[in-house]
C-alpha cells in the first residue's frame, strides 16, 4: 500500500461513513494539474465538485448561524459566515484532515508546494463536501461540515479570526451608496502551477483598490484591504481638517 493510500484510508476513517461511489471521493481529491499532466486518461478533476460544495457549505453555515444566533442582525450573520468559510478558515480545516497528502496532483504543482497552498486546500475541502453531498445526502454532509468547522465557528464567535475585508468594505460603502462593488481579475502571471493573480475593485466607475495573491480569493481580499486602508486614511484626513470626505 502506498503512502497516499494510507493517508486516504485515514481520511475515510475520520469521515465515519462508507462511500457508495468511491469514485466521487477520488475526483474530489484530484487537482486539475494531475489531469493536465496525464492528458486525461479517464481522470476528472475536482473543480465541478468544488462549485457544488461551495454552495452546500454556504447553505449549512447560514442555516446553523441563523438558528444558533436568533438575536444577531443580517449584517452580523453575514460577517460571521464570511469569516467561517473564507479561504484561510477552510485551508485550516483541510490541514486538520490532512487533505494535502491525499491529493492527486501534477509533479510541477507538487514541487512548487501545492500540497500546502491555502487556495488548493480550501478548494479541495469544498470539492470533498460536494462529493459527500452527492454520495450521502444533505444530513450527513451537514453533520460533517459542523463537526469540521466547530473550532472555526467558536473562533468566529470569540472574534479570534482574521478580518474579512471584503465584507467590511461593502458595509462601509453601502452606508453612502447602494451601488455594487465589482471584483475584477486584472492580470495573471506565472505558470499554471504557481500563478499570481491581481484583482481590482470597480466602484462607481473607478478602481478603488488593487491586490495580489496566489488565488483569486486571496487577491480579492488584498484588494479589499487596500481599498479599506485608503478609506481609513481619507477618514482620518477629514477629521484632521474638519471636513467630511
Amino acid at each position: 500500500m502506498s503512502k497516499q493510500d494510507e493517508h486516504l484510508n485515514r481520511l475515510k476513517s475520520k469521515m465515519g461513513f462508507t462511500w457508495h461511489q468511491p469514485s466521487l471521493l477520488l475526483q474530489a481529491l484530484t487537482h486539475s494539474s494531475c489531469v493536465h499532466e496525464s492528458r486525461g486518461h479517464g481522470l476528472s478533476h475536482n473543480q465541478r465538485l468544488e462549485f457544488l460544495g461551495d454552495a452546500v457549505l454556504e447553505l449549512v453555515i447560514s442555516e446553523h448561524l441563523y438558528k444558533t444566533f436568533p438575536d444577531r442582525t443580517e449584517g452580523e450573520l453575514t460577517k460571521m459566515r464570511a469569516a467561517s468559510v473564507c479561504e484561510p478558515s477552510l485551508a485550516k480545516v483541510a490541514r486538520g484532515l490532512d487533505l494535502g497528502r491525499c491529493l492527486r496532483m501534477g509533479r510541477g504543482e507538487e514541487r512548487s508546494g501545492g500540497r500546502e497552498r491555502p487556495s488548493i486546500l480550501a478548494d479541495a475541502f469544498e470539492a470533498l463536501l460536494g462529493a459527500i453531498y452527492l454520495d450521502q445526502g444533505l444530513d450527513v454532509t451537514r453533520k460533517f461540515i459542523l463537526q469540521c468547522l466547530n473550532p472555526i465557528l467558536e473562533d468566529v464567535v470569540a472574534g479570534r479570526l482574521d478580518r474579512d475585508y471584503k465584507t467590511e468594505l461593502q458595509e462601509i460603502l453601502q452606508q453612502t451608496s447602494p451601488e455594487p462593488l465589482t471584483y475584477l481579475i486584472m492580470n495573471e502571471t506565472g505558470p499554471d502551477h504557481d500563478k499570481t493573480f491581481t484583482a481590482g475593485i470597480l466602484y462607481r466607475g473607478e478602481i478603488i483598490g488593487k491586490g495580489s495573491g496566489h488565488s483569486k480569493k486571496e487577491a480579492e481580499q488584498q484588494a479589499a484591504k487596500n481599498a479599506f486602508s485608503q478609506l481609513e486614511l481619507l477618514k482620518k484626513a477629514g477629521k484632521q481638517t474638519g471636513t467630511n470626505k
